[in-house]
């Protein structure tokens, strides 16, 4: 219940921010009598699209302790704490990024994940369960793919595709409610219910075929993560670290808002693979074995 109430809050502060961006820079509202103020409209998507999508990456650090009870390591209280600080430290230096902060938040999952708005102003997490089932060797390897998306600036490329869709989808979908509106139902002034209809319907579907394009990007960047994670600790223990979450697939996963940033994936056939955040297992293992790092 607390995760729905943060996650409600969350985007209706966002929703305000941005309905009050809109009124400071003036911005005429985009329907009006005679039709559609197509430069308005782009205005008003590109704030909520772009803005959006840039506002949560902004506080996605804020985000993700919340959601997943993350407890940021101030001073190592243990051997395993002290050790989890310094090989992020070491692989950090290794990438050429800044000393992201660290955390473990309590979950049996084998998993682990890295958020925020920049390469040196990141933080990484590890589970609790990855850090019990896991050997040294394979928890480094993981580290390893999580520093390699901060240094790959990830987060920020991710945020970038997602607001750039959200803006067609904001854009495009009004302009086909507003066409269906005038040349179907034949309203000639002001705006009736069907292009209300019309433009959310229109906006679920160009939202699902979006969110198709999002979904590759994040698969396509877990593989080259896989590699970082390889070059930073080595190929068997990245090989052997996708090894065990695929024996540990079955255990309860981060929270679907997060999915997208951890290091575990699911299985996916058919039209759900297109939706997937990660590729299957199976696909990465063959992907690092046939590598030449």
């Amino acid at each position: 219940m607390k995760r729905v109430v943060l996650f409600l809050a969350t985007n209706l502060a966002i929703v305000l921010v941005l309905s009050l961006t809109l009124r400071l820079l003036g911005v005429e509202p985009y329907l009006t009598q005679q039709g559609l103020n197509l430069g308005s409209l782009l205005i008003f998507a590109a704030v909520f699209g772009m803005g959006g999508s840039f506002i949560s990456l902004a506080i996605s650090k804020w985000t993700a302790k919340r959601m997943t009870g993350a407890q940021v390591i101030e001073t190592p209280a243990t051997s395993t704490e002290l050790w989890l600080v310094e090989t992020v430290r070491r692989q950090a230096r290794a990438a050429g990024i800044g000393m992201p902060e660290v955390a473990i938040f309590d979950s049996p999952d084998i998993n682990a994940f890295a958020t925020g708005m920049s390469r040196n102003s990141a933080l990484v997490a590890v589970s609790a369960g990855l850090l019990r089932h896991m050997s040294r060797n394979e928890a480094e390897a993981v580290l390893g793919h999580e520093i390699s998306h901060v240094a790959n600036g990830d987060m920020v490329t991710l945020a970038l595709i997602q607001g750039v869709v959200n803006t067609f989808v904001i854009f495009l979908s009004r302009v086909i409610g507003h066409a269906v509106d005038r040349i179907v139902f034949k309203s000639e002034r002001a705006h009736g219910p069907a292009f209300f209809i019309t433009y959310i319907i229109a906006e679920l579907v160009l939202g699902v075929l979006a969110s198709i394009i999002v979904m590759w990007f994040s698969r396509r960047r877990e593989f080259r993560a896989d590699r970082g994670g390889a070059e930073l600790a080595g190929r068997e223990s990245m090989i052997a670290a996708l090894q065990k979450l695929k024996l540990a697939q079955e255990l309860p996963h981060l929270p679907e808002n997060m999915a997208a940033f951890g290091i575990s994936g699911g299985q996916g056939f058919g039209l759900k693979r297109l939706f997937m955040s990660h590729p299957p297992l199976d696909e990465r293992i063959a992907a690092l074995k046939q590598s030449g790092i």
